[in-house]
């Protein structure tokens, strides 16, 4: 049998812990006494149907129907923590909400009225939400303390529920990156071949000169990208005059070369990098130099001449391995720097670097180049993500303190998408774990 006993109300107005959220959630799955229901006004109140949620603007539940004193009225529900927050917010002069037919609160402390002067019946929630609701909502958010709200109980969490809701967030926070591609590809012409250009631009640098790398890639016009595509010699020439290389003094014989090259490109094509953001060293060890990196990249697009299409069409992780399979030219064999010798060796893009291509590159490029032609690759997705190694950072390594959840990249994209887009802004009632720790 179920208690309705209350905690200490004063706890949470002290804690300011009382959030519409959670009262959307209690009245959203009725996890409140219903019988003896009555209005502020001491009319008989049942609820028939509890309505739609609305996570947009206007009225908080739409097509909800209750009866009052026997009479069924059909309409919107509008929940707020006070009954004076109806005027707080303006509704009484909002006629989007003159459809509201049940005004529910935490507390009374006014009647409210719509724009039309009509008085709209009020119930209040105080008093009547069962108590381990209660106590599972003051856990979840009575601790400051703690990394996320439901950090002691996040391993109570079954497994099944964590990862449903965990391919959901993968595909969440891919869709998030939807709307910039799709910005990318308009100012490409869209060309989509273009548009792999500039994110591979942008993911070669990596956190540390991903912008810079980004803005070189946007200030070519991916149609001379193509022809200098040629030669190792031609496209690391557009690359690194693009980036600004050759603005500094060296007697290297490789670097006057590809300056030779870049200042004959930069006549033949007009050639603008004024709005290049110059590459950073500092805090990168070598292999991730932006001189190794745009080689790579030079590399990369010399070999493979229908980069997109195949980017596209491969599905397994051994297909991308193959099309990666790249490495910086000879010279730096030697180099890191111009002019600056170091230990022989290859530097080809390794399996750890293609996993960081396939997950910010890849992964978002085919999930919006499906989208667009109106198909859904979901399934095919989660395939390919589930067999990619899952980054390691401090987010990743916590949640697995936590619980062992993590896998694969699918699962540490999801983690990344509830830490940043849950956890940290307290969504915990738009969660599937943070409903399945309320729910219990």
């Amino acid at each position: 049998m179920f208690c309705f006993e209350c905690l200490d109300t004063v706890l949470f107005v002290s804690l300011n812990l009382m959030k519409e959220d959670f009262l959307h959630h209690v009245w959203k799955f009725s996890k409140f006494n219903t019988t003896n229901l009555e209005t502020t006004d001491g009319a008989s109140l049942s609820i028939v149907q509890v309505g739609q949620h609305n996570l947009n603007a206007g009225p908080d539940f739409f097509n909800g129907q209750v009866r009052v004193n026997d009479q069924l009225w059909a309409g919107n529900i509008e929940i707020h923590i006070k009954s004076s927050d109806w005027y707080a917010h303006n509704h009484e002069t909002d006629t989007a909400y003159d459809n509201v037919i049940l005004h529910v609160v935490w507390e009374h402390d006014v009647d409210v009225f719509t724009t039309s002067g009509t008085p709209l019946p009020t119930l209040v929630l105080k008093g009547r939400v069962m108590k381990q609701t209660l106590d599972a909502y003051y856990q979840l958010f009575g601790s400051k303390e703690q990394w996320i709200n439901c950090e002691s109980s996040f391993a109570n969490v079954d497994h099944f529920t964590i990862s449903n809701w965990i391919e959901r967030l993968f595909i969440e926070r891919i869709e998030s990156k939807n709307g910039m591609l799709l910005g990318l590809l308009s100012n490409s012409k869209n060309d989509w071949e273009a548009l792999l250009f500039v994110l591979l631009c942008k993911n070669f640098g990596l956190k540390v000169n991903g912008a810079s790398f980004l803005s070189l890639g946007q200030s070519i016009d991916f149609s001379v990208a193509r022809k200098c595509a040629a030669s190792n010699k031609s496209l690391e020439a557009l690359l690194f005059g693009q980036a600004g290389f050759f603005l500094l003094e060296n007697e290297d014989a490789y670097f006057l070369t590809l300056k030779e090259e870049y200042l004959f490109l930069q006549a033949k094509f007009q050639l603008d990098n004024s709005a290049v953001i110059s590459p950073k060293y500092f805090r990168l060890r070598p292999p991730n130099f932006p001189t190794v990196r745009l080689s790579q990249l030079a590399s990369l697009y010399v070999k493979q001449k229908e980069l997109f299409t195949m980017v596209i069409s491969a599905t397994s992780l051994d297909d991308y391995y193959a099309i990666f399979d790249v490495a910086a030219s000879e010279y730096w064999d030697t180099h890191y720097n111009f002019g600056v010798a170091s230990t022989k060796r290859k530097k080809k893009l390794t399996k750890a670097f293609i996993h960081l291509l396939l997950i910010n590159t890849v992964l978002p490029l085919k999930y919006c180049y499906a989208k667009y032609q109106g198909k859904d690759i979901s399934e095919t997705l989660f395939e390919l993500a589930a067999t990619i190694p899952a980054e390691s950072n401090s987010i990743i390594k916590k949640f697995n303190s936590l619980k062992n959840v993590v896998t694969s990249a699918l699962d540490s994209q999801g983690l990344l998408q509830l830490k940043n887009e849950y956890c940290d802004k307290n969504k915990c009632f738009h969660c599937a774990v943070g409903n399945s720790l309320l729910g219990k």
